[in-house]
C-alpha cells in the first residue's frame, strides 16, 4: 500500500517526500483555503513539482460541462496531474468523457460501492472511499474500503483504491489489510505512525549504555 499526503501545505509535502514515504499527494478545496488566500495553479504546479508521483487536483464546478472545461485546464498544469470528480450523476458523465480523452481522474466522495461501482465503469483511474465520513455517521467505512477492492479485484479492473478521510494510525492499518491500494493521510498521522515510547526508550538507552563504555558517542 503506498502513502499520499492529504494536504495543500507546502512545507509537509516537501518533508514527506524528502523521507523517502511519501509517493503522491491529495487536495481538496477546504485543504487549500487552509492555507490562506494563494493562486491555485501556482499552489498545485508547485506541489506537483516536489512530488514523484498523482497530486488530485478538485474541480469546483457541479456540472457536468463546467466538470469537463475545468478538469480540461487543470490537467494542463503538470503531467503528474488527477483530476478530483464527485461521485454524482454529472460526475460520472464528466468521468466518462474524460477517460475518453486520456485525462486521469480520481472519482472522490465516494461512501458506497455502488458509486465505486459507476465510477470504475466510467473509466475512473482512481476511487476515494471517505472512510472517517462514513464513521462519523455510524457506518463501517473500512467495510467499504474492503468491499470496493473486492470487487475491483474480482473482475480485474485497473482502477485503484484510495482510502481517505483517514483520522488515525489505525486506519492506516486497517486500509493495508483491506487492501486498498493507497491510504491517503494527514501529515500528522504520517508522523504518528513511526512514533512508539519503547523506541524512543530504546535509542535513549543504547545511547547511555554506550557513553558509559565508550565514552564519546561515536562508533567511528
Amino acid at each position: 500500500m503506498r502513502l499520499f499526503l492529504d494536504t495543500a501545505n507546502i512545507d509537509h509535502i516537501r518533508h514527506g517526500v524528502e523521507m523517502g514515504i511519501v509517493s503522491g499527494v491529495t487536495t481538496n478545496p477546504s485543504l487549500v483555503s487552509k492555507e490562506g488566500k494563494v493562486n491555485y495553479q501556482k499552489l498545485v504546479k508547485e506541489i506537483c513539482s516536489i512530488v514523484p508521483g498523482p497530486v488530485s487536483t478538485e474541480v469546483l464546478s457541479q456540472n457536468t460541462q463546467g466538470m469537463i472545461s475545468e478538469a480540461r485546464e487543470i490537467a494542463k498544469w503538470a503531467d503528474n496531474i488527477v483530476v478530483k470528480i464527485p461521485a454524482s450523476i454529472e460526475g460520472v458523465k464528466a468521468t466518462s468523457v474524460l477517460n475518453r480523452e486520456n485525462i486521469k481522474v480520481n472519482f472522490t466522495l465516494c461512501f458506497s460501492v455502488n458509486q465505486a461501482l459507476l465510477g470504475a465503469a466510467a473509466g475512473a483511474a482512481f476511487i476515494s472511499p471517505f472512510v472517517g465520513r462514513l464513521d462519523d455517521i455510524g457506518e463501517d467505512g473500512m467495510k467499504v474500503v474492503f468491499d470496493i477492492v473486492q470487487f475491483l479485484r474480482y473482475y480485474q479492473l485497473p482502477t485503484q483504491v484510495i482510502a481517505a478521510s483517514m483520522r488515525h494510525t489505525q486506519h492506516c492499518i486497517m486500509a493495508a489489510k483491506a487492501g486498498a491500494h493507497i491510504a491517503t493521510i494527514p501529515y500528522k498521522v504520517l508522523l504518528q505512525m513511526i512514533q512508539h515510547p519503547l523506541t524512543d526508550i530504546g535509542i535513549k538507552r543504547f545511547a547511555q549504555d554506550w557513553q558509559e563504555v565508550m565514552g564519546d558517542g561515536r562508533v567511528a
